[in-house]
């Protein structure tokens, strides 16, 4: 519930930072400046996530650090309050007092937190690019700028899946331990047998609403699966209106045409309140759900029913940003890695289930995944997300599409052809501009 709120605060934060990059962003500095403090250390403030699990971890990462280098002490801290992180990290950026590193930084608002200046472009370190890219691998790339730069760490993810209620499924009769939803068709036969049998009030319901980024949440782990992987944007030109996503647009249209979803907000968990049989969520959710809800977890459906092996879905990633107003860049970076290091990221992921960004992410913890095999898949599919567009139009193409979609498929109102088609020419126009 807590991540749904969080992004709710963040939807208006993040379309107001535009406004904000417009006036010039404050804390770059003039390039002699910047050149000396990619070289320079000593004490550096870090901002982590205010979420628990994270909270341990970065308070123990910071204190392995500190009796290690008492020279250059770093001083961690969660993200000061605010409407959303990202209104939080965009005023600082503004006024000049952004932290070093904030382990909490939306690869959605990335390209807008580039335009105002605040953020180090890491592959000018000089082992910045190959750190990036041995530790990520391909999933690297997506993280790029369009100039080729790395202004964030790719650093940890959610790959989502469908989690069902067990309970629910064996109410409407069907089977909880081995569910048929890998194709489209099966899925909604099991959907409309949920709701004709009174189980559940909803076979699933993704929030109707139309933020930003709730695309990422319905359309997109299911357009990235039927596509084989592709973002929603490739070479700058929208690539949502292709068949993958006019099928995964009308499979959603039918959900919401044969009110196997809701078309009105549900205030609080629909799926922990057994209001939705199913839910779209990432390995955060194991513990949330944990002795609440008998689940169980199946890869996003396909047109034809892929393998989970095959399969791609969407990343919910959060990754680290390096600021400009840092004075003491050298340590920063070296902090960077100490962070995202094999050990660190084994830490991260012991502590929080959330999957590093790191290739042979499974082979390399196995034995986590061994003793804890409810996470198994979800590291599997760790080396198959797709993430947002790169770029300082992010918000406004996710919006873009958002709003076609949310006429089109949940309202149900027009052809949903016509409204992608549309919505693609405007994202092409978003996707070029710079």
């Amino acid at each position: 519930m807590q991540r749904r709120i969080t992004r709710i605060l963040a939807a208006t934060a993040v379309l107001g930072l535009s406004l904000t990059a417009a006036c010039g962003g404050g804390g770059s500095g003039s390039s002699g400046a910047q050149d000396a403090a990619k070289s320079a250390r000593g004490p550096i403030t870090v901002w982590y996530s205010n979420n628990e699990q994270e909270v341990a971890w970065g308070k123990s990462m910071v204190s392995a650090w500190n009796a290690a280098h008492p020279d250059q002490v770093v001083t961690g801290q969660e993200i000061p309050a605010g409407k959303s992180s990202e209104e939080v990290i965009g005023a600082a950026i503004t006024a000049g007092t952004a932290p070093c590193l904030v382990f909490n930084t939306a690869p959605s608002a990335v390209g807008q937190f580039q335009r105002q200046g605040g953020l180090v472009d890491l592959s000018t370190f000089p082992d910045g690019a190959a750190y990036v890219t041995e530790r990520s691998g391909d999933l690297a790339k997506q993280y790029q700028s369009a100039e080729g730069g790395y202004y964030q760490m790719p650093w940890k993810s959610n790959p989502v899946m469908i989690f069902y209620n067990k309970d629910l499924f064996k109410k409407a009769g069907l089977d909880a331990d081995n569910p048929q939803l890998a194709t489209y068709d099966q899925f909604l036969e099991a959907a409309r047998k949920i709701k004709s049998s009174g189980a559940a009030k909803y076979a699933i319901n993704p929030a109707p609403t139309s933020e930003f980024y709730q695309t990422q949440f319905d359309f997109m782990p299911l357009y990235s699966a039927e596509s084989g992987g592709k973002s929603i944007v490739t070479d700058g030109k929208a690539t949502f209106n292709d068949p993958a996503g006019l099928a995964v647009a009308n499979f959603w249209k039918t959900i919401y045409g044969e009110g196997l979803a809701g078309k009105e907000t549900i205030q609080g968990d629909a799926f922990a309140s057994k209001t939705a049989a199913m839910a779209i969520v990432g390995p955060w959710a194991i513990a949330v759900y944990k002795g609440k809800v008998n689940w169980g977890a199946v890869p996003v459906p396909t047109s034809t029913g892929m393998p989970i092996g095959d399969i791609h879905t969407f990343s919910d990633a959060k990754n680290v940003g390096l600021f400009t107003a840092c004075q003491n860049q050298g340590t920063a970076w070296d902090v960077l890695k100490f962070a995202t290091s094999a050990e660190q990221d084994s830490a991260l992921l012991t502590q929080t289930g959330q999957m590093p960004l790191r290739k042979d992410l499974s082979t390399t913890y196995a034995d986590y995944f061994t003793k804890n095999p409810s996470y198994k898949e979800f590291g599997d599919l760790a080396a198959r997300t797709v993430e947002v567009p790169s770029g300082p139009k992010t918000v406004e193409i996710l919006q873009t599409l958002r709003d076609a979609y949310t006429r089109s498929v949940i309202s149900g109102q027009g052809d949903v052809t016509t409204s992608l088609n549309e919505a693609a020419a405007k994202v092409d126009s978003l996707a070029g501009s710079r």
